[in-house]
């Protein structure tokens, strides 16, 4: 326990171009003075766009916070789902905060920050069908129309359980919901957090047992192979927490 509380005294209080010795990320972070956070701008309430490169949500307020923490520039990268490993890899940004979900082969390129939270896959459907699709039998049926978008867990998910049903992939993210509301597709089965906040949204539609999701996963910051980056960012999350600011900030945008 003592290691641990002075591995995080060393992080939070030592200058930056200590650190940045030994981690690429925080020498071109002191260098260039500014940090870029990878956001898809597609997942309430984590990122989205509203206009097109007007970035809000949970994960922009988080970013700027980081972003005083290290006293650098913000700079918000888009990124995608389908290209969100390519363009770490490829140095494009150097945190991604919007709502990733840990997974064991994203692990295999990347670190993560210490989690934030806990969600799972939960279905959203329209209000008169949601008795439907409580379970997984009752959308894996024939006749019935699964849309999700690609490149993410929901795609793995859906293509991992969905074998009756047709599956659509919708590229658009952001307007995935109307086409259930428009009776272009039956349901989607996404994180529990985004259903509760889509269907305040969009009256026709509801979440399905969000309470109960099929899955339970958790959500963390994406981070390049740089054990002092993370570090780093573990520390600020958990200095984040004793102040309080978390709290504050995941309660203006979750529920």
């Amino acid at each position: 326990m003592r290691s641990l509380l002075s591995a995080l005294f060393l992080a939070l209080f030592l200058p930056l171009a200590l650190h940045a010795e030994e981690s690429p990320v925080l020498t071109r972070i002191e260098a260039s003075g500014e940090v870029r956070v990878g956001l898809t701008g597609d997942y309430k309430p984590f990122s989205w766009e509203e206009p097109e490169d007007a970035f809000q949500g949970l994960g922009v307020d988080m970013a700027q916070a980081l972003a005083q923490d290290l006293g650098a520039r913000l700079v918000i990268v888009k990124t995608s789902w389908p290209t969100l490993m390519e363009d770490l890899k490829a140095g494009k940004y150097d945190i991604g905060m919007g709502g990733i979900s840990v997974t064991e082969e994203r692990k295999a390129h990347a670190l993560f920050s210490t989690p934030l939270l806990s969600d799972g896959k939960a279905p959203i459907a329209r209000c008169e069908d949601a008795s439907r699709f409580e379970t997984l039998d009752g959308i894996d049926l024939e006749g019935v129309t699964v849309i999700v978008n690609p490149g993410g867990t929901n795609e793995a998910f859906a293509r991992a359980n969905i074998h009756k049903a047709r599956l659509v992939l919708h590229k658009d993210n952001a307007s995935i919901f109307e086409e259930i509301a428009a009776g272009r597709a039956d349901v989607m089965i996404t994180d529990a957090i985004e259903t509760r906040i889509i269907a305040r949204e969009h009256p026709a539609l509801c979440a399905v047992n969000p309470n109960a999701p099929f899955t339970h996963s958790e959500k963390a910051y994406l981070l390049p192979k740089d054990d002092a980056w993370k570090a780093r960012v573990d520390a600020w999350l958990g200095e984040m927490e004793e102040s309080g600011e978390k709290e504050a900030l995941f309660s203006k945008w979750v529920e």
